[in-house]
């Protein structure tokens, strides 16, 4: 970002600019150098606001949410992080087929349990995913055999192109772990989002909410990660994959392939992006000389990193 750009953003926005903000404070992995800046909001009508600026501006940003899909090279990021802090549910009980309703920056998990406790079912597989309901729209998250495409009703969405709109699961193009959005790159905003739930006695709904969190807790790594790395390939699983080729435990630095789940990466407390990011690169290769498999990111880079 250049500085007469910056200085446009320090006029307009203030005090809720903040500069050279370090990702690492912000992201699963615990790892990510500077952003050039970042802008919290809290209501819809702020994010509004902030991204038609940001784009009338040609000022390049990104939507932070739990900050679990992104790997932010140390070197930082040339552009703005918006956090999204827009997080109200609701959840309509009174209708045949409840509805839940959740801003972009509603973590996705607290959704899950709100449902559960309501006596809602049909979200409770969300539970297990570290991220906000709006980047789960926006990458078709999934976990436990389901994912946002099988319950989303509506999601109210910005583009730069078409302006805010609502979309439906045909609109946003779904397909596994991914919209038409994220295929295409396009630039989206994700506001809210609408679920179909199923009413159930709550002890039936909340059985199951522990079950799954049990099952998560038995077979995935404890410690910062982004969860899963690498999308699952079509017919196989990318943690099976990883782990035939012989990457578990492999290490770069202070992080490592966890013994847990291959597909997970975990910072030892003084990793880098660069040593996540060597991993990654390290974990393809294998992948693909052994198995002919080309493992594809569940995540996003953001900024430049070192090939060896």
């Amino acid at each position: 970002m250049t500085e007469l750009p910056l200085r446009k953003l320090q006029a307009l926005f203030g005090e809720k600019l903040q500069e050279n903000v370090r990702m690492a404070n912000y992201t699963t992995t615990r790892v990510g150098g500077p952003a050039s800046g970042m802008i919290s909001v809290y209501t819809a009508e702020e994010m509004r606001r902030t991204v038609k600026i940001l784009w009338e501006l040609d000022v390049p940003f990104r939507i932070l949410g739990s900050g679990s899909n992104m790997l932010v090279s140390d070197s930082g990021y040339k552009g703005v992080m918006v956090h999204n802090r827009c997080h109200n549910v609701r959840i309509d009980t009174k209708s045949e087929q409840p509805v839940i309703f959740a801003e972009g920056g509603a973590n996705l998990g607290a959704v899950s349990r709100q449902a559960s406790l309501r006596g809602v079912s049909g979200f409770e597989w969300a539970n297990s995913i570290p991220g906000t309901v709006g980047g789960a729209v926006y990458g078709n998250a999934g976990a436990h055999g389901s994912d946002i495409s099988t319950c989303m009703i509506v999601a109210q969405v910005i583009t730069k192109a078409e302006g805010e709109q609502s979309l439906d699961s045909e609109g946003m193009g779904f397909q596994y772990r991914s919209s038409k959005f994220k295929r295409n790159g396009e630039d989206i905003v994700i506001l809210n989002a609408s679920f179909f739930g199923t009413k159930v006695e709550k002890e039936v709904t909340q059985r199951l909410l522990q079950e799954l969190t049990e099952k998560r807790r038995q077979t995935q790594p404890v410690g910062p990660s982004f969860g899963s790395t690498f999308k699952n390939p079509k017919g196989d699983y990318a943690g099976r994959l990883l782990e035939a080729a012989g990457m578990k435990g492999v290490t770069s630095g202070h992080a490592s392939i966890s013994m847990v789940h291959a597909n997970f990466i975990l910072n030892d407390g003084e990793a880098s992006a660069q040593d996540y990011y060597r991993l990654i690169r390290l974990a393809q290769k294998t992948v693909k000389e052994q198995f002919d498999v080309s493992l594809k990111l569940e995540i996003e880079l953001l900024g430049e990193f070192e090939d060896d």
